[in-house]
């Protein structure tokens, strides 16, 4: 599966817990660095043994014929935009909220680089594909059918992933209705509940 694709399905929702956190929380003092213009490795990074230099060259080689460098600039864009909302609504309203919120995405944008997020997925790639699973993926992704996965799976997955949510809703609320109805004490208890002042 075309490595961009995952990047589709990441959850923002952790970032409007840290920012609401950093609200309330009180200011640490930040870990010394070694090194100062560079951020913090993490877990994956550190642990990460080294890749075979051929089968590292083979990876990036996927990585080209997918366009997966293009297609992860474009989701962190895209990123950009769904976790804005996000902030704004976690954060207490204020004149403060605009500066915060652009000095974030700066921070957010200059360390979320599209070669950092290729580092990290090289050794998970080779964790689970061997050097003749990568130049056959390479291989099929020049095909005419590969071009039109590549071109098309995100579209699919956001499709996908709309229409799971909508079911998903239906599914929650048609269950709900369900149980309230097989037991109407718990109904009448939700309704009282909803009817009780809220302190």
């Amino acid at each position: 599966m075309k490595i961009a694709a995952v990047f589709f399905l990441l959850s923002t929702a952790p970032l409007a817990a840290v920012a609401q956190q950093g609200a309330t929380a009180p200011r640490e003092s930040p870990p010394t660095q070694t090194k100062p213009s560079e951020p913090p490795a993490g877990p994956a990074e550190k642990a990460a043994p080294a890749v075979d230099p051929a089968k590292d060259a083979a990876i990036r080689r996927l990585f080209e014929v997918e366009g997966t460098r293009d297609t992860m600039r474009q989701v962190l864009a895209g990123m950009s935009g769904k976790m804005k909302p996000m902030l704004e609504s976690s954060l207490p309203p204020g004149e403060y909220r605009p500066q915060l919120i652009d000095l974030f995405f700066q921070k957010f944008q200059s360390r979320l680089s599209v070669d950092r997020l290729i580092e990290l997925a090289i050794p998970v790639y080779d964790r689970y594909f061997s050097l003749e699973d990568i130049e056959g993926l390479t291989k099929f992704y020049g095909t005419p059918l590969g071009k039109k996965v590549i071109s098309v799976l995100p579209q699919v997955l956001l499709e996908v992933q709309g229409a799971g949510m909508k079911l998903g809703e239906q599914v929650g609320r048609d269950s709900m209705m369900e149980v309230l109805e097989e037991h109407p004490d718990l109904k009448k208890s939700l309704e009282e509940a909803a009817a009780a002042p809220r302190s």
